[in-house]
């Protein structure tokens, strides 16, 4: 698949052939294989590939790949049926023997499989607070220091509690030094400002927020982790543990009505409201969308120095695969800045400053 429009994608093929590069991309070869499977289901022979064949709408903006990849990799967490592990860990590499397999485990797991496709993956990935953290430090040195967070689809709440994890940002540490959650990617170009910042407030919303103190929950959290990604699992379990001594203030929500009634509140004198998301913006609907806009714009009109206005946003660029933490802020109508490119799962983090 070429690149372009390609969240525009309707085939089938295409949507399973350009999630499956993605993960190559992201460093899940495994994955990859697991995905590409999906193409030998096609042929409508198991409830799952039938579903699959008849897709209806933009398949590669539902996430359609990686809502039936969450559920296979399930049956190898839950000890179900392991023998995906061998893909996983790179001990099946052939791509027609990787196939079949699916199959099998398709055939065999069909009804238990069906209820992956009925929504969305959560893929709740700490590792992408590195960006945001660092670009609150860019933002502490133009507006007050003081933010107050407001976090779009927040899934389990992960990034909610950024507040709590520390991190290490090329040579900057930022946070408590005894966090169970300690961040520390590779970091290329220079370090971000070492600006002092508070975060007064934190809380995000989401259409079916996960709850991590339940263990099926976070169980299936971890199942849409791409499995080559240990690390990835283990900052679940980190995040877990700081839930159980406090959960992240999420609440079940539409994030247009959440933002619209968040705009609403009183902003306290010296604080800075933040509106931010992380791998989200692509599965919020088009017209949710332009709500989301609408309300900024309008509370960007009203933005003071005193109580500024920022919007903060760690997304796919769907035509280059790269993940790129955007940022503007108010008041000045100030053009949006691209301070870092980013991998997909907070590996490493190339600071690029607002070039």
């Amino acid at each position: 698949m070429v690149d372009g429009a390609v969240m525009d994608i309707t085939s089938i093929e295409d949507a399973i052939e350009w999630q499956a590069r993605h993960a190559e991309e992201g460093g899940a070869p495994g994955t990859a294989k697991v995905i590409r499977a999906l193409l030998a289901l096609l042929d409508g022979e198991t409830a799952v590939g039938r579903r699959i064949a008849n897709w209806q709408g933009l398949s590669l903006k539902d996430a359609m790949p990686l809502r039936i990849a969450g559920g296979l990799h399930n049956l190898v967490l839950r000890g179900a049926d392991t023998r995906l592990a061998d893909v996983y860990a790179g001990r099946m590499t052939a791509q027609p023997s990787v196939d079949a397999l699916v199959c099998e485990l398709v055939s065999a797991h069909d009804a238990e499989l069906m209820p992956w496709l009925d929504g969305p993956p959560q893929t709740n990935e700490a590792g992408r607070s590195a960006s945001l953290m660092a670009g609150l430090l860019w933002l502490a040195g133009r507006v007050p220091p003081r933010f107050e967070m407001l976090e779009l689809g927040a899934s389990a709440g992960i990034n909610t509690m950024m507040d709590r994890y520390h991190y290490e940002l090329g040579g900057v540490a930022v946070g408590p030094d005894a966090s169970p959650m300690s961040i520390a990617p590779e970091w290329r170009g220079e370090a971000p400002p070492d600006n002092q910042l508070e975060i007064v407030s934190i809380r995000g919303c989401d259409i079916s927020p996960v709850d991590l103190t339940d263990e099926d929950a976070v169980l299936r959290l971890k199942s849409y982790v791409w499995p080559e990604a240990s690390l990835r699992m283990h900052r679940i379990d980190a995040a877990a543990e700081l839930a159980g001594e406090r959960k992240p203030d999420v609440v079940a929500a539409d994030a247009a009505d959440f933002v619209e009634a968040a705009l609403a509140e009183p902003q306290e004198e010296g604080t800075t409201r933040v509106l931010f998301h992380s791998i989200v913006w692509q599965y919020i609907p088009e017209a949710s969308q332009g709500r989301i806009e609408k309300a900024m714009a309008s509370a960007a009109e009203n933005a003071t120095t005193d109580r500024p206005l920022a919007w903060m946003k760690l997304e796919t660029n769907r035509e280059t695969f790269r993940h790129e933490l955007r940022l503007r802020y108010w008041p000045g109508g100030a053009e949006e800045v691209m301070l870092a490119h980013a991998h997909p799962h907070g590996a490493w983090v190339e600071w690029t400053g607002a070039e």
